[in-house]
């Protein structure tokens, strides 16, 4: 393996690691609407995001700019769907997972995290006819064991999870097709639309702006360590691995999640869901084991 292919599976790994612990700071802000949440977690995305580019890449947003006013007329208009189609998806996905963590259970959110790789996998397989070998379709087969294992609770949690996830899946689908542009660079134009999207309902529903300092502190984390932060690593690592496989690595995040929810919030968890979670992360082994063996054979080398 290249040293460029380990920072891209390094990136799958440290942004999925990291959305694992977002139901901390969501639980803090239980009280607050799920709405409220959404509309102060992308508007504070977006200054951070602009201030990020046009302090340290400006020449990557310009370069970006350039290539788009230079390309056929067809190509501008697919460029142009893309990023709106991907911002509804990634929208519709944070308000989802947002009232499911803390309106359904923080399960339900984890849950959603297991059938989206599924989804993720079979779709970049079949949309983006990435190949998949024996060994990563034995792993699809282990993880939806694992995940039909689960899927012996409540019908709505099931169902919130499927929607949640679906949206996320789609989502990667339509980044692996974007290519040649700047990854930071897309996620700000992404935000820039879902502020856009929002700004009418925020204005409808609130009319004072939240001053408790806790709710901001909570809101500047979710925005910088669980929104830019893991969105630009998964995008970055798009550009070196293909989305199944990003797809099945997204499952250290419900393993991490589920773990947070036994052990910090005291949620109960059974012997056989127990199993389960180890076979996902068996799965997740043995889906990247030719990559992961080809980096432990570069790092000796």
């Amino acid at each position: 393996m290249t040293e460029n292919k380990s920072k891209y599976l390094l990136s799958a790994f440290l942004s999925a690691s990291i959305w694992g612990f977002f139901s901390i700071p969501l639980r803090n802000l239980k009280t607050y609407p799920s709405e409220q949440i959404l509309y102060y977690r992308i508007f504070t995305s977006l200054v951070v995001i602009w201030l990020a580019i046009l302090l340290f890449r400006k020449k990557e947003l310009i370069k970006d700019i350039r290539y788009i006013l230079s390309s056929h007329t067809k190509t501008k208009w697919t460029i142009v769907l893309q990023i709106i189609g991907s911002t509804i998806l990634l929208t519709l996905n944070w308000y989802t997972f947002i009232y499911a963590i803390n309106h359904i259970s923080i399960k339900s959110g984890a849950f959603a995290y297991m059938v989206c790789p599924l989804i993720t996998a079979f779709g970049g397989y079949l949309i983006l006819k990435e190949h998949l070998s024996k060994l990563q379709i034995l792993a699809l087969g282990t993880a939806t064991l694992s995940i039909l294992m689960l899927a012996t609770g409540s019908l709505i949690e099931v169902t919130w999870s499927i929607i949640i996830a679906a949206l996320y899946a789609f989502y990667l689908i339509i980044q692996r097709k974007m290519q040649h542009l700047d990854k930071l660079n897309v996620l700000a134009f992404q935000i820039s639309i879902a502020v856009l999207l929002m700004l009418p309902f925020f204005i409808k529903d609130y009319t004072v702006i939240q001053s408790n300092l806790d709710f901001w502190l909570n809101i500047v984390l979710i925005a910088v360590v669980f929104t830019i932060v893991p969105l630009f690593l998964s995008l970055f690592a798009l550009i070196g691995i293909p989305s199944s496989t990003l797809g099945i690595i997204i499952y250290i995040n419900p393993i991490i999640a589920f773990s947070i929810a036994i052990s910090h919030f005291n949620e109960k968890i059974d012997p056989h869901q127990l199993l389960a979670y180890l076979l996902l992360l068996f799965a997740v082994f043995l889906f990247n084991w030719h990559l992961i063996k080809d980096m432990l054979t570069f790092k000796r080398k």
